[in-house]
């Protein structure tokens, strides 16, 4: 499936990004896709890790594949995620997680942007990290 015209911004006048993501990326959508923030749940309800943010992230980026697939999309679509993680001490395990999963969706290192938050909490204690979507089709 032929995404939406994507092309990821670098700059030499910017700093280069601190990890798995792009600078700006352009698009001309003929479609936006919004996904709602998906946590470390599976669809049975079950928490994916208690206390691991690595295991939350790799059932949320899986939760956010389902949603693009009943879209019509992939990952391939996805411009930018925004990511909360709850205190500094997930994002290690955050980056863990997003690390096992990016090499596979995101095979050519051209990654959609990501603001990261480090937040006091979600809205259950046990959730550590969850991240919301937009993506971009033709």
């Amino acid at each position: 499936m032929a995404g939406a015209d994507r092309k990821v911004i670098t700059s030499s006048q910017a700093p280069k990004p601190l990890g798995a993501y792009s600078l700006g990326i352009s698009v001309s959508p003929g479609k936006l896709v919004y996904i709602a923030g998906q946590v470390g749940v599976d669809s049975n309800g079950n928490l994916a890790g208690k206390g691991d943010p690595a295991a939350q992230t790799r059932q949320a980026l899986e939760n956010i594949g389902h949603v693009l697939a009943a879209a019509g999309a992939g990952f391939s679509d996805v411009v930018e995620f925004t990511t909360y993680v709850v205190g500094r001490s997930s994002v290690q395990g955050y980056l863990d997680g997003r690390g096992e999963i990016y090499p596979t969706i995101y095979p050519d290192g051209e990654f959609p942007t990501n603001t990261l938050l480090v937040v006091a909490g979600l809205v259950n204690e046990d959730l550590l990290v969850e991240i919301k979507a937009v993506a971009a089709l033709p």
